[in-house]
C-alpha cells in the first residue's frame, strides 16, 4: 500500500468530531495520515513544527488560524488547503495562491441546508404562516375555516437577490413549484438567467414586483445596507423579506420601521448586530420571525461538510484537481 501523505487538522478542536464523525473520519484516514487528536489551533506552536514540516494537506475549518507567510514557510511540502466550511476569507491570503497551493472549500455542501431552509420559509411565507401564527397566539381566537384571500403559492412572485451558490440552489429548489421567480445580480447576464430559468431584473424592479424577496448576496463594503429604507419602500404592501445571507445587507432600523407599520414582514436567520441585543424590537414585532443563525449546516448536516473534504482529499491524493477550488480573484465578491 502506498504511503499516505501527511495531513493536519487546523481548526477549533471541538469541531473535529462534529464535522468528521467516525465513518467520515475513517474514510479520510484511509487516504491521508492524519491524527484526530492533534489539532492545530495555533500553527506557530513549536510542538507542531515537525508535523507541519511534513504536512502536505491542511484540513481547515471554523477557528482556523491565519495562514501567513511564516506558517507557509514552516510547511514547505503543503500542496492543498481543504476547508470544511464556507468562506476562507478569515484565514487565507494571497500568499497561499502565490505559492501554487490548491485551496478548496465546502461552501457548496454548506449551501444545501441554507437553500433548504430558504425554500421552506418561502413556501410558509406564501401561506402567511408566520404572521397568522403570531396573530393566533396573541388573540387566541381562531378565524375558523373560511377562505383567506390573498395568500397561497399559486403564481406567487419570488425575487432572488444574488446568484451565489446558495441563490442558485434556491432557484433550483423552487423550480418544481408554481412560482414566478426573478433574479437580480450584477454579474449575471440575460443568457445566464435564461439558463437558470428566471427573469433577470434590476434590483428596484425586482423589489417592486416580488411578493417574497430572499437575499443571497455576499457581504462586501458595496453590499452593506443593500436593502435600506428606500429599497424597502419599493416592496409592495404585504411583501416578505427573507435574509439568510448576512445581517449587514439589510438596514435594521429601516426594516424595524416597516415592520412596526405592519406593511411588511420578515424572516431573518441573520441580523445586524448578531446576536441581537435582548432589547431589540425584532424579538417582539409580530411581523418579524427571527431564528438564531440556524440555516447553515447544523447537527447531522455537519458530516456533509466533512465528506466534502474527504472527497477532495481523495482527489488530491490521486493526483486530480480539487472539484471545488477557491480562486483568489473570487474572494472579494464571495461571502
Amino acid at each position: 500500500m502506498p504511503e499516505r501523505p501527511q495531513a493536519l487538522f487546523a481548526m477549533t478542536a471541538e469541531n473535529v468530531p462534529l464535522v468528521f464523525p467516525p465513518a467520515v473520519l475513517a474514510r479520510l484516514r484511509a487516504s491521508v495520515d492524519i491524527d484526530p487528536g492533534l489539532v492545530a489551533e495555533d500553527l506557530t506552536d513549536p510542538a507542531l513544527a515537525d508535523v507541519l514540516a511534513r504536512t502536505e494537506i491542511l484540513v481547515t475549518g471554523w477557528g482556523c488560524p491565519r495562514l501567513d507567510a511564516a506558517v507557509l514557510d514552516a510547511a514547505p511540502k503543503l500542496r492543498a488547503v481543504l476547508h470544511s466550511a464556507g468562506s476562507v476569507k478569515g484565514f487565507a491570503g494571497a500568499e497561499i495562491w502565490r505559492r501554487g497551493i490548491a485551496v478548496s472549500s465546502a461552501a457548496e455542501a454548506n449551501a444545501v441546508p441554507v437553500a433548504e431552509y430558504t425554500l421552506a420559509v418561502i413556501l410558509l411565507a406564501g401561506k402567511d404562516v408566520f404572521v397568522r401564527r403570531e396573530r393566533l397566539r396573541t388573540e387566541r381566537v381562531s378565524p375558523g375555516w373560511g377562505i383567506v384571500p390573498g395568500i397561497g403559492n399559486h403564481g406567487r412572485r419570488v425575487g432572488v437577490i444574488g446568484a451565489s451558490r446558495i441563490g442558485r440552489k434556491v432557484i433550483e429548489l423552487l423550480r418544481p413549484f408554481d412560482l414566478s421567480v426573478s433574479l437580480t445580480d450584477p454579474y449575471v447576464d440575460e443568457n445566464a438567467a435564461s439558463e437558470l430559468g428566471v427573469r433577470l431584473l434590476p434590483l428596484d424592479e425586482l423589489l417592486r414586483t416580488s411578493d417574497i424577496v430572499t437575499v443571497h448576496a455576499p457581504e462586501t463594503p458595496e453590499t452593506r445596507h443593500l436593502i435600506g429604507g428606500r429599497e424597502l419602500a419599493l416592496m409592495p404592501d404585504g411583501a416578505v423579506l427573507v435574509n439568510t445571507a448576512r445581517g449587514s445587507l439589510v438596514d435594521t432600523d429601516a426594516l424595524v420601521a416597516e415592520l412596526r407599520s405592519g406593511r411588511l414582514s420578515a424572516v431573518l436567520d441573520v441580523t445586524d448586530p448578531e446576536p441581537l441585543p435582548a432589547d431589540s424590537p425584532l424579538h417582539e414585532l409580530p411581523g418579524a420571525f427571527v431564528t438564531p443563525h440556524l440555516a447553515g449546516s447544523q447537527g447531522n448536516e455537519l458530516a456533509r461538510l466533512g465528506m466534502a473534504v474527504v472527497e477532495e482529499a481523495e482527489r488530491v491524493v490521486s493526483g486530480a484537481a480539487v472539484a471545488f477550488p477557491v480562486a483568489f480573484e473570487a474572494l472579494e465578491r464571495g461571502a
